[in-house]
């Protein structure tokens, strides 16, 4: 007897009532919270698919983990933390950078770029096969006996007007350190030197990199930045199989608080922060409409209790309180709410499914001008979880409020 509630509630969902518009406003109900619970499951697996295929993109250039000091900008290259850290069973490779901005000058043109040098492993650390361009199965080398080598991002070498196989070499210019500038000589400021073709550019897709990022060796960095012997960072590939954040938490106990671990992520917080702030007022925005959706469950509910009150006096008469008479059309919101959002979110996994298999919803005209043909969609079980919930919750409480006005305690 403790489940009748539960049964006259599905009793009354599916029987046939006296007046057939009850019927077809509690089928309008439904089809409305389960459109919203389609809209959403759809709009925020879309957002998990930029944010997969952004991540995709950056994961050839950023390392796994990258280590910079809390504070300062260098550090020793011959550091015994350093040292201790390419000794580690988990590391594959450790890449030694040097990073800083300086001016590049050839045929007129100049700009102001991040000079990137790095270890001569650095071939280890990036997918140079999906990175450069033309494609090369091995890293070009970045320096051969006085000869330093650059590799350019291809939207700094179209803005410069280069060639992979550019002529003739780069000037480039850093301010020395500590030093202030000679007004009646400027250039005496500056060091400078010149980075030739490695005949590749690299390619990351994305303006941060693409637009402002030269590749060359450590040691043609450390000579132009006045740093020999140090580096800004270090830059982890795990072995195969290897847990990322377990070893980040690991190499951070390690390393102590002088140092800075971060994952690929952490990297590029910014971008993603963004991203899940878009993702989460989406989602407001769409728990919005669903509030609206549900107020329809109200007016069903209202017109059943008006049908079934006949019904509700005999149960009072066996011995039913206002209480269990609420609850049995409380169930009833609630059983509409969930066929609803089941059946929306049946379809709108569906729909993400034809979208990623056919690409049904095309990102543009014109091919090639986006960097996917088609929106990208993730579905990931939390966000199918939270909306079921948030479309349980919702409806709840906009259905219990007018239930138990009509049957208080």
């Amino acid at each position: 007897m403790s489940n009748y509630h539960l049964f006259i509630a599905w009793r009354y969902l599916f029987s046939k009532k006296s007046h057939h518009a009850i019927n077809i406003i509690s089928a309008i109900s439904a089809c409305g919270v389960g459109l919203a619970t389609l809209a959403m499951v759809c709009t925020l697996s879309v957002f998990n698919g930029f944010q997969s295929l952004v991540s995709d993109l950056f994961t050839d250039f950023d390392p796994e983990l990258k280590i910079t000091l809390a504070e300062g900008h260098t550090l020793e290259a011959s550091d015994h933390a350093i040292r201790d850290l390419q000794k580690r069973d988990d590391v594959e490779t450790a890449t030694l950078c040097l990073e800083d901005q300086a001016l590049v000058v050839r045929d007129g043109k100049q700009m102001v770029v991040t000079i990137k040098g790095m270890s001569d492993n650095y071939g280890r650390q990036l997918n140079t096969a999906r990175l450069l361009y033309p494609s090369t199965e091995e890293a070009p080398v970045l320096h051969a006996d006085v000869l330093e080598y650059s590799i350019p991002g291809i939207q700094l070498a179209l803005k410069m007007g280069l060639r992979p196989d550019f002529e003739p070499p780069l000037q480039v210019y850093a301010p020395k350190r500590g030093e202030r500038v000679n007004m009646g000589n400027p250039m005496s400021s500056f060091n400078s030197d010149e980075l030739i073709s490695s005949g590749v550019v690299f390619q990351v897709k994305q303006s941060k990199y693409d637009a402002h990022y030269i590749l060359t060796s450590l040691n043609f960095a450390q000579n132009l930045f006045d740093q020999p012997g140090r580096i800004s960072q270090v830059e982890l590939r795990l072995k195969p199989g290897t847990n990322t954040h377990r070893a980040q938490r690991s190499i951070a106990r390690q390393l102590g608080s002088r140092f800075i671990v971060s994952d690929r992520y952490e990297q590029q917080a910014d971008v993603f922060r963004i991203m899940k702030i878009e993702k989460f007022i989406a989602y407001l925005f769409l728990t919005f409409i669903l509030m609206v959706a549900s107020f329809n469950i109200v007016g069903s509910l209202s017109m059943l209790m008006i049908d079934k009150e006949r019904d509700i006096e005999t149960l009072r008469n066996l011995g039913a309180s206002p209480h269990d008479i609420s609850r049995i059309f409380i169930l009833e919101g609630n059983m509409i709410s969930l066929l609803g959002a089941i059946v929306g979110a049946i379809l709108g996994v569906a729909l993400c499914w034809l979208q990623q298999r056919f690409g049904i919803i095309a990102m543009g005209q014109s091919e090639g001008a986006f960097l996917v043909e088609a929106y990208p969609v993730v579905v990931r079980a939390w966000d199918i979880v939270l909306i079921l919930l948030t479309v349980l919750l919702t409806s709840a409480a906009i259905v219990w409020y007018p239930v138990r006005k009509n049957y208080p305690r």
